[in-house]
């Protein structure tokens, strides 16, 4: 089972390596990092790097297609080259998946049209246009386009496919190796719970924050 998660100038590094760590964990699973060139490809806070391990042309056929969100989402949704290889991989992908603002890269490709999906709550106005309905919920299955909202929840989105596909036994073995059993000190994890302040003032800084960081 081939796994694809594309790489691209500016991604948010949670997003590709929290659904890495328990994908890459299902029983004959083979990760493989594609960018437009093999090589190392820098996240939105410019300090780390994951290294591509093959162009997207040396993938055509991967199982599971996933893209991560990021500031540089806005630019690889109108990037052809990419979308030209996400509309070959998902012809014969047997789950294509988004985590955040990746939804939009999917969109782009014209891969979420009339489907419901998710994204980052501070992106789900501009994902509506582009789908039938956008939603808040934290991980969203249409068919074999599964979406989750922002960063974070990309974890829970690959216990759901892995559930999915291997059966709930391996879900919960490799939720218990992992050891994802999440107790925050907060409880402000989503715009219904945080503070209303804290809420507007991100609202007001959503270009900022989504795009130019």
């Amino acid at each position: 089972m081939q796994i694809a998660v594309l790489l691209y100038d500016r991604f948010t590094t949670l997003d590709a390596v929290g659904p890495y760590e328990l994908l890459g964990r299902l029983p004959g699973a083979e990760v493989v990092f594609v960018a437009k060139e093999p090589g190392p490809v820098r996240n939105d806070q410019g300090s780390l790097a994951l290294v591509a391990d093959k162009a997207l042309g040396d993938v055509p056929r991967p199982d599971i297609v996933l893209v991560p969100g990021g500031p540089g989402s806005r630019a690889a949704m109108h990037d052809q080259e990419i979308l030209d290889w996400l509309r070959t991989a998902d012809a014969t992908s047997t789950w294509t998946t988004s985590v955040c603002t990746g939804s939009l890269v999917l969109a782009g490709a014209g891969l979420l049209a009339g489907r419901r999906a998710t994204a980052h709550w501070l992106a789900l106005d501009e994902l509506a246009p582009l789908v039938a309905e956008s939603t808040g919920e934290r991980v969203v299955f249409d068919g074999k386009y599964v979406t989750a909202a922002g960063v974070s929840s990309g974890i829970d989105m690959a216990l759901h496919l892995v559930g999915r596909i291997a059966g709930d036994a391996t879900a919960q073995t490799i939720q218990l190796l992992t050891e994802y059993d999440p107790q925050p000190p907060y409880d402000a994890g989503s715009p219904d719970k945080a503070p209303a302040a804290i809420v507007a003032h991100w609202r007001g800084q959503a270009e900022r924050v989504l795009v130019q960081e």
